[in-house]
This record gives C-alpha cells, sequence and structure tokens, in this order.
C-alpha cells in the first residue's frame, strides 16, 4: 500500500518533482518546497507511507505551495485559453473527419480522428492501444499548423489561434456567468465574424476549475507523532485549520475571442 501512495498519493513522488520543476522554469517561487527534507522524513508504518512529526511544517508549506501553484500556473488565464482552444481544435477536426473531410494527419491521429473510439475499445482492441502510444505533441501540433490554411474557417481560426498565439480572453469569477451575458457574447461574435449558433459554440463558452489543495478522505498524508500514533495533517497541523486544507475552491470562467468591440467587463 505504501507503494501505491509513493507513486499516486497526496504526498507522491510526482508531485515532490512536478512542483519544483514548474517553478523553476515558470519563475514562480511560491512552488519552492523542501523535497530533500520531506524525503528525509518518510516513514512506513503499518504498511502506510507516515511522515515524521518533526517535518511536519515541509508538509505544510507542501500543501500550500500546491495551492499557489494551481492557482498561477496551472489554472492561469493564458494556460486555460490554450487549453481549451485546443480541445475545440480537435473536436472540430473530428467532427469534420467523421463527416468525410479529408484532413492533413499522421496516420495514428487520421485513425482517432475518423474512427468513434470508445473505452471498451481500449480495453479489448490492441491496435487502439498502439496508434494511442505513437500520438505524441508533433503528430498533433504539425496537423494544426496545416490546418491553419484549411477551407473550414472554425478549424482554420482555431488553428491559427494556437500557432500565432492569438488566444481568447479568459474572465474568471466566483459565481457562474448568466445566461443573458453569455448571449449577448454570443451576438457580439456572430455579428463580427458571421457565424452560425454551432460554430459559436467553439468560440464563446464557459466552464469551471476546481482546486483542491488537500482531500482528508483520500490516502491522507499521515503524520507520526513521537509516541508512534498516527494522525491526519489536518488533526497534526497547528498551523492550518481543516477547513483551510480540505475545501474546495471553485472559480467559473468564460472564454471569447478578443476581437474589437467586444465587451471587456464582467457581468454587474
Amino acid at each position: 500500500k505504501f507503494l501505491h501512495q509513493l507513486v499516486s498519493g497526496q504526498l507522491d513522488v510526482d508531485r515532490l518533482d512536478y512542483l519544483m520543476r514548474d517553478s523553476f522554469f515558470t519563475g514562480v517561487s511560491e512552488g519552492v518546497i523542501s523535497t530533500d527534507r520531506i524525503i528525509k522524513m518518510l516513514n512506513v508504518l503499518d504498511l502506510e507511507l507516515a511522515v515524521e512529526e518533526k517535518g511536519i511544517y515541509s508538509i505544510e508549506k507542501f500543501i500550500v505551495a500546491r495551492r499557489l501553484m494551481y492557482w498561477q500556473v496551472y489554472f492561469h488565464k493564458t494556460v486555460l485559453a490554450a487549453e481549451y482552444t485546443l480541445i475545440n481544435v480537435l473536436r472540430r477536426a473530428k467532427l469534420l473527419s467523421e463527416n468525410g473531410a479529408k484532413l492533413f494527419a499522421s496516420p495514428a491521429l487520421e485513425f482517432f480522428l475518423s474512427r468513434h473510439i470508445t473505452a471498451t475499445d481500449f480495453r479489448t482492441d490492441v491496435q487502439v492501444l498502439e496508434l494511442f502510444s505513437k500520438l505524441d505533441d508533433f503528430d498533433i501540433f504539425s496537423a494544426i499548423k496545416v490546418w491553419t490554411d484549411h477551407p473550414d474557417r472554425v478549424l482554420s481560426e482555431l488553428s491559427k489561434a494556437l500557432v500565432y498565439r492569438t488566444l481568447p480572453k479568459v474572465v474568471l469569477q466566483s459565481e457562474p456567468f448568466p445566461d443573458e451575458y453569455v448571449e449577448e457574447m454570443k451576438q457580439q461574435l456572430k455579428q463580427q465574424m458571421n457565424l452560425s449558433y454551432s460554430e459559436l459554440e467553439y468560440f464563446v463558452f464557459t466552464g469551471s476549475i476546481a482546486n483542491d489543495a488537500y482531500i482528508p478522505f483520500r490516502d491522507k498524508i499521515n503524520i507520526v507523532d513521537k509516541y508512534g500514533k498516527i494522525n491526519d495533517i489536518t488533526v497534526a497541523s497547528d498551523q492550518l485549520n481543516i477547513a483551510v486544507l480540505s475545501k474546495t475552491v471553485t472559480k467559473y470562467f468564460i472564454c471569447y475571442p478578443k476581437l474589437p468591440g467586444n465587451r471587456d467587463h464582467q457581468p454587474e
């Protein structure tokens, strides 16, 4: 069980690695954590991963760093804009391909664009797994670069947004966006780009993101006190309130192109 926690837990080696790595490459110092200290304090008790009590402050910093990195890096507006633009590029390409359009694509990418693949296919068809394993960034971005000149306007505009970094605008807030506001944004874009309602869905859309710094009921972070007793970090910590540690923070966003005349303020 402790090996599973090391690989896929709330204090696993992957999180220890990517927080430090991403902090370095983005220049966001809030992600810097004491990985050496945490590893040194790790132990195994009753077949579960546990941290010695004297390492509790390093664990507290790890949890806070993870929350801050999500809001400042992983959920950054530019990241959201690029991610959802990429998703919509692939959605549009798949729709066109399934309707018979010929798209430039590597054999592996063409296989998934032109066929309806389900989770069952991944479990039962070896070919699906083999072709999926051959897909990487080169397949996707080589195709997107060519799709910038595709006659389908939606696919072309979305591809250009990624290639030329003319990403859409993202507005975040704590409450869902009113339907009237979303409809107003669609009407503005419809007039400016002369798009149908089905095409507008690729350019104006809403969604939500949630940040869980720590989830007490999933692979708990165990702290061992000097008497050998195991406590959850939310119980052992004297710095972080359990409500702060375990609270899921949800934010809502709307995404739309940066076009002249678009309303640039949030709904009242």
